[in-house]
């Protein structure tokens, strides 16, 4: 006879401070799990909390406040015959700590601290939190007075402990720690623990599914076990999005997975897996011959059991078993994560909408489309009768909360929250401006066209007549100066009127509050520097900031399929372009020749300069071998400098940078996710002279090679 267990896991929408409601959405999970017959349920990393508290993390307040939410879930009804565990910050002896909080009808059996901290990318751990040191060691921690005349205890197990139930053993390790080289799983797994709880705060990344996901895949496939995942979902309060994707592998196999993207804000994972199955899995001699040499952890006693004889013993009840992992594509990735992270951000800030500059071009398309990709979710999530979605849909688009207005048309409701706006020039094109309209009709956002020469002739006179210098186009005669001036007034005046139209749009329309200007700039510009600083740059919120210009356009040739937006193939098709100079005869401005360089190199830059950790020198010898090929050394070199010395003198735009939604491993956000200085020496003198000789000795040992090649290779090669 087996022993089946039936275990949960979740995905959780908490937010930052807010206790009130992340404490609401721990214990709905916790109702759902035993509606579903679990007897183990875990949450995200840090969920008492919310995730991104940062600096939050080192004041008192957060962690009195955690005390108080854990007071509430120990007392509760809901908590109530089921094991739990349970995520926030504790302070021991002085020095603060990301722990899991094991606890059991009213009583906490086990407080572990996180032993590996997340310190880079994107995470800070260090500088607010200790990581436990003391591996396989326990201390006694004194407990609140307010925990104390809840659950009668004064102190408790602090330490990397694990816990034995009457039929299994169960051990915890925190997200970082299943990246690490020496996971606590393999310890654990050899010192008898069957389940291993992982609780995270994971953030969405472009392709970034797979690693995790084969990582956990390993763990039980080499040591066997069962492993619950869990983890936040949503947007915790500031650039991140964390994608769920809650999940339960066992030996080496998925058998549930959860959503990677939802509007919702509680997700509950369950699966039923026999014990035995980890046993007979594990019943290997080089296992036993390890495990036998193993240091134990000590074993804090839980009086429950797992397993539950009534379904053991009843033939109707199913075992969970394997199924195919599920991935999204990258296209979808964008179409859904954006999206997500948008509707989280739109209906916290209490704000009434978005208001986007939609330029015609490929970017200012792709944040539109995102945008009905949240009106989309958001009509699928009310048809489910999501209350919580229901509630926030009335709220932002203006209703009561008597109302019983509920989205069922993505066009509809776009045009309740979106608003958008052609901003035309003298330099404009009638492709754009025609783009523009019909995008917007297509999406059904509120739009606006109209032409801003007026507002730019004012300045320019106001320039004339201060100075009595009147600066002219290159088109038209004007020096390289002038003709950057005369298009950064137009972008910059952009952004003047965009927030002047999100501020009153809103009460033209009859309707309170005001919008939520979005940006359109994409990684790559945004690592080359290639925008006009306070121009539609600068915004509220970026959904695409983080994501590059060739995902992009996959993103949108993906989205006139799904979404049936047959405009979309026109802005495929059209090249990139500012439209911020005179069109002539012979000219047409252009991004890429404007850059010096395509976008797809800018990904390549992008990449090498942050994932590869590569400066000047080591940037060119890389792409002597990605490129050689192709180009010349001398080339390469060329297109490395270019790169580098726009990269440094446009670096301080970084600073100002709108705040953008993170999924690429390369972005350049200044001071969040890529720390690096802002004035920089633009000549790299003794970076540029390097790859200079090294270009020469190429080139010479190159001309060396050719002249000792025998004479008719020598012939053949000059034609």
């Amino acid at each position: 006879m087996g022993h089946l267990v039936t275990v949960a896991t979740c995905s959780l929408n908490q937010w930052a401070l807010d206790f009130k409601g992340n404490l609401a959405r721990t214990l709905e999970s916790i109702r759902i799990a035993k509606e579903r017959g679990a007897r183990l349920r875990i949450g995200p990393e840090l969920e008492i909390t919310g995730y991104g508290c940062a600096d939050h993390f080192l004041e008192g307040d957060t962690y009195l406040h955690s005390w108080e939410v854990l007071s509430q879930i120990l007392t509760s009804r809901v908590a109530q015959g089921i094991l739990l565990d349970v995520g926030m910050p504790v302070t021991h002896k002085n020095a603060k700590y990301n722990c899991r909080v094991v606890i059991l009808n009213g009583k906490i059996l086990l407080i572990r601290p996180k032993l590996y901290m997340a310190n880079d990318g994107n995470y800070r751990e260090m500088r607010w939190f200790t990581p436990w040191t003391k591996h396989r060691q326990v201390e006694d921690f004194y407990l609140p007075r307010i925990i104390q005349s809840v659950t009668g205890q004064t102190t408790v197990p602090f330490g990397d402990a694990v816990v034995s139930t009457i039929d299994t053993c169960v051990g915890v390790e925190m997200c970082e720690e299943l990246f690490t080289p020496n996971s606590p799983h393999i310890g654990l797994s050899l010192d008898g623990v069957e389940i291993i709880t992982n609780s995270s705060g994971s953030h969405h990344e472009l392709r970034k599914l797979h690693t995790r996901i084969d990582l956990m895949k390993e763990a039980t496939l080499k040591c066997g076990g069962i492993y619950l995942y869990a983890n936040q979902q949503g947007c915790d309060g500031d650039r991140l999005y964390y994608d769920g994707g809650a999940l339960i592998a066992v030996n080496g196999e998925i058998v549930a997975q959860g959503s990677q993207f939802s509007i919702g804000d509680v997700e509950v994972v369950t699966a039923t897996i026999d014990i035995e199955d980890v046993r007979s899995f594990r019943s290997q001699i080089s296992r036993g011959f390890q495990s036998s040499t193993a240091p134990p952890y000590q074993r804090i006693r839980a009086n429950i059991s797992l397993s539950d004889p009534r379904i053991e013993d009843n033939p109707l009840v199913r075992q969970t078993t394997a199924k195919p992992t599920f991935y999204h594509t990258p296209e979808e990735e964008i179409s859904l994560g954006p999206a997500c992270w948008l509707w989280d951000y739109l209906r916290r800030s209490k704000t009434s909408g978005f208001f986007l500059p939609l330029s015609g071009g490929i970017d200012s398309c792709a944040t539109a489309t995102i945008v009905a990709s949240m009106c989309r979710l958001v009509v699928r999530s009310c048809s489910k009768g999501d209350q919580q979605t229901i509630a926030d849909a009335r709220h932002v688009a203006g209703e009561s909360a008597e109302s019983e207005y509920i989205p069922t048309d993505p066009r509809e409701f776009a045009n309740r929250i979106f608003h958008t706006c052609y901003m035309g020039t003298t330099n404009s094109s009638v492709e754009t401006r025609a783009r523009s309209k019909e995008l917007a009709e297509t999406i059904g956002s509120y739009h606006i066209d109209m032409n801003m020469d007026t507002v730019v002739a004012a300045l320019q006179a106001l320039f004339t007549l201060i100075t009595g210098k009147t600066p002219a186009f290159r088109a038209h005669g004007g020096s390289n100066v002038e003709n950057l001036a005369l298009q950064n007034i137009q972008a910059r005046l952009r952004m003047v009127v965009a927030y002047l139209l999100a501020q009153l749009l809103p009460w033209v329309r009859g309707r309170p509050g005001s919008l939520l200007v979005l940006g359109s700039a994409n990684v790559d510009e945004c690592l080359r520097g290639y925008f006009t600083k306070y121009d539609c740059s600068s915004a509220d919120i970026n959904p695409i900031g983080g994501i590059s210009k060739s995902d992009l356009r996959r993103f949108i040739a993906y989205a006139q399929l799904a979404f049936d937006m047959p405009i979309l193939e026109s802005f495929l098709t059209a090249t990139p372009t500012a439209e911020l100079e005179p069109i002539t005869a012979t000219y047409v401005q252009s991004d890429e020749v404007d850059m010096g360089m395509t976008y797809d190199e800018l990904t390549v830059f992008g990449r090498l300069r942050k994932v590869n950790k590569c400066g000047p020198y080591s940037m060119f010898t890389k792409l002597l071998h990605i490129w050689g090929d192709e180009r010349t050394p001398e080339e390469i070199a060329v297109k490395v400098k270019r790169f580098f010395f726009y990269y440094s003198i446009n670096r301080h735009k970084m600073t100002t940078v709108t705040p953008a939604y993170h999924a690429e491993s390369y972005s350049p956000d200044d001071n969040r996710f890529d720390l690096r200085p802002f004035l920089y020496n633009a000549s790299w003198a003794w970076q540029f002279e390097k790859i200079d000789k090294t270009v020469a000795a190429l080139e010479l040992q190159s001309k060396v090679g050719a002249d000792q090649a025998p004479a008719d290779i020598r012939k053949s090669s000059e034609y």
